[in-house]
């Protein structure tokens, strides 16, 4: 990972992540529903907010996680800015993370990975589960963050 790039807990504001979400991939996870309202609910409640950022300080990378910091954890998101991708940054995130939830030998890891970022979660380690239950009832209109 370049070394110009500081990872380290940090509770963001919702209108940070709001902006970094327009420079990333994530924006289009969340529902339009109650977006602002439920941003801010997020960035306020995540057992894990790891932030990565480049020497100006600018937000180049984000990870936010559920845990019992037990057995295991549940990553909800996780992205890179565009312009920072391919650095390591996204793997630097992830192996921090299951860090601070109690370590590899004790931690399992879940998420929902986007279509187009299962090869990076493979190279990481990880498998495709189909033993996944749902249940979401919840208004869902898609668009992007922008």
């Amino acid at each position: 990972m370049n070394n110009e790039i500081i990872i380290k807990e940090e509770k963001l504001t919702a209108e940070e992540y709001i902006d970094f979400l327009k420079r990333s991939d994530l924006g289009s996870q969340y529902p339009k529903e109650r977006f602002y309202e439920r941003i801010s609910k997020l960035v306020k409640n995540v057992s894990i907010s790891l932030a990565a950022r480049n020497v100006e300080g600018k937000l180049v990378g984000v990870l936010f996680g559920l845990t019992d910091f037990c057995y295991w954890l549940y990553i909800t998101d996780l992205g890179v800015d565009r312009n920072y991708e391919r650095h390591g940054i996204g793997r630097e995130l992830m192996k921090k993370a299951h860090e601070i939830a109690g370590g590899e030998k004790d931690i399992a890891v879940y998420l929902i990975a986007n279509e187009n970022a299962i090869p990076f979660y493979k190279k990481l380690g990880m498998k495709l589960s189909d033993d996944v239950m749902q249940y979401n009832h919840i208004e869902w209109t898609e668009w992007k963050v922008e």
